[in-house]
């Protein structure tokens, strides 16, 4: 399969994509935010098809619209301290409801756009398979940006992820980590929807990272493990889909549940023997 050029893009971006959502996925669900997450992914909806209405790349207008979207969610309440605790299920709420507007907004702007279904389709579930070689080193240059960017917040990010309240008694910028961080989750939710699409982008983005964290690795091996599981499961869902003829998207979902509940059996005998 690797013979041919569409091939070699779709693993190309695959692993791009796979490289970055797994350690900013770990961080993501050890933060306890993956609803956050997931709204972001739906954000990006509107902004891909605001760019397909006006004429410009959809993956930039995913990117931008994830991102002004996370620096409202990390500079709201950062996760952990006490005012996010006291209105988490408010601003739950809210992001719900954000998220079910900006699907709307999307369908309206496509409408307006007079675009095809199948780029309705594409945005919605993924078309790794069509990338091209422009956007393949767009992809490349946002994932290196967004792997760089995590590695100088990574340890400020741990400390305030893993107690908030000694972060700040120290001094630590919880606030500015926390949109800093969530800025990351918008880059790497808009280059999921790439590959699994922007219904399905939970699944590499926080699969992964659920699975390494159920393991109960140690930060930094598991940070690294849900890099490489994403990665796997990217390249056998693409592998999957040569061979079967069933989405691409569809495997990669399937497999990182499968995963997922593997770690949780194999921990669970582990506690009983």
């Amino acid at each position: 399969m690797l013979e041919f050029e569409f091939m070699r893009h779709a693993f190309l971006a695959a692993a791009a994509v796979a490289l970055l959502c797994g350690p900013v996925g770990w961080f993501l669900v050890l933060r306890g935010q993956s609803f956050a997450g997931h709204a972001l992914s739906h954000i990006a909806f509107a902004g891909a098809t605001g760019a397909v209405l006006i004429g410009i790349a959809p993956l930039l207008g995913m990117t931008l619209a994830a991102g002004l979207a996370g620096i409202a969610l990390g500079w709201e309440a950062p996760a952990g301290t006490p005012r996010a605790s006291r209105f988490t299920s408010g601003r739950d709420s809210a992001t719900g409801l954000v998220l079910a507007a900006s699907l709307g907004v999307g369908t309206l702007f496509l409408q307006w756009s007079n675009a095809p279904s199948s780029s309705a389709t594409a945005l919605l579930f993924g078309n790794v398979l069509g990338v091209n070689r422009p956007t393949l080193f767009l992809l490349g240059g946002l994932t290196t940006a967004g792997i760089l960017a995590l590695a100088v917040i990574a340890r400020p990010l741990l400390f305030v992820s893993l107690d908030p309240d000694m972060a700040a008694a120290r001094g630590a910028p919880v606030r500015l980590v926390s949109v800093a961080f969530m800025v990351l989750v918008a880059l790497s939710s808009a280059v999921c929807a790439e590959v699994t699409g922007i219904l399905l982008a939970f699944s590499l983005l926080v699969g992964p990272a659920a699975t390494m964290l159920r393991l109960g690795l140690a930060p930094w091996p598991g940070a690294l493990g849900a890099a490489l599981l994403a990665l796997g499961l990217a390249w056998s869902g693409l592998a999957l889909s040569w061979w079967t003829d069933a989405p691409v998207s569809f495997w990669i979902a399937a497999l990182a549940a499968l995963t997922y509940f593997a770690a949780r059996f194999y921990c669970g005998r582990c506690q009983s023997i």
